[in-house]
């Protein structure tokens, strides 16, 4: 009611509304998923279950966003412990940010254009002798490792976790790190006493939000993937536009199935962080 007198509850209409439209098609695309005809069915879930195809399809996507996840997060927290001090300046900061005002699939690209087999660094080295031919170049796009598409989403989105914990680094006190030191404490005693602390929470958040984008984005893999292995995003795709209308269920029920593995994450990551929380105020005031 407090709500209501403050007129508070006017300023979340906005945010419904815009989520109003992802969440009607979420809930059409798991009816559709759910019917065959006009009754209630589960046939579709279990043909994904007994597809190899799309097992492999969930194997290679659980294996491209924990690696690019993990990678990006480890590299930005690298980049944000040691250099913040000067990422603090204008000109430093917006060097690093430069990749976030562009599109993935610009990314994509420049990874093709930089890493393929006939790209800029294999005509580099063939030019300096280190190489024969370009055959000769490793191959980094359209491998069935998915290296060219860790490497596109691990150089998007180490600027964006830079950007979530430059904030925190900020406001950490420099007296947490004279403290420690005085009580004899080393690197990793700040490290783990100081800062984790701190930047859990937004290690967590980071996390998940590159995790549910790379396992859902449909154009870095259709544009550096191979045929197969393929992501669930491409996967899903073909079987919504292809040949035949009979695949198009089983491409809302895979959707639907990673949609729900999502929530299932966010709402698990959201209770552990809570139960961090309280228990932290727990022993204040204890």
């Amino acid at each position: 009611m407090k709500w209501f007198k403050t007129k508070t509850i006017y300023l979340f209409i906005p945010s419904f509304l815009f989520l109003l439209l992802p969440l009607y098609g979420l809930g059409a695309a798991i009816a559709q998923s759910l019917s065959d005809g006009n009754a209630f069915t589960l046939i579709y879930y279990k043909e994904l279950l007994q597809s190899d195809r799309f097992l492999t399809s969930v194997g290679f996507s659980l294996y491209i966003a924990l690696v690019s996840s993990l990678l990006s997060l480890l590299i930005g927290l690298w980049v944000t412990r040691t250099c913040y001090p000067l990422l603090e300046k204008y000109t430093p900061r917006l060097i690093v940010w430069l990749p976030m005002l562009f599109p993935h699939f610009v990314w994509g690209y420049m990874v093709i254009l930089l890493l393929s087999e006939t790209g800029v660094l294999s005509q580099v080295l063939q030019m300096t002798g280190l190489l024969t031919e370009s055959s000769d170049f490793p191959v980094w796009t359209r491998d069935p490792n998915g290296i060219g598409i860790i490497l596109t989403y691990v150089w998007k989105e180490v600027p964006f976790v830079i950007l979530m914990l430059l904030p925190v680094y900020s406001s950490i006190k420099p007296q947490y790190y004279d403290l420690v030191q005085t009580l004899g404490g080393n690197g990793w005693d700040r490290f783990r006493t100081v800062e984790w602390p701190n930047i859990l929470p937004v290690i967590t958040e980071s996390f998940l939000i590159i995790f549910a984008f790379t396992i859902s984005a449909y154009e870095v893999p259709a544009l550096l993937g191979t045929t197969f292995p393929e992501m669930l995003s491409v996967l899903s795709y073909e079987w919504f536009y292809g040949s035949t209308w009979e695949e198009r269920p089983l491409a809302f029920a895979a959707m639907s199935a990673l949609s729900i593995f999502l929530l299932i994450m966010t709402l698990a990551a959201y209770l552990f962080l809570n139960r961090k929380r309280w228990r932290a105020m727990r022993g204040r005031i204890s």
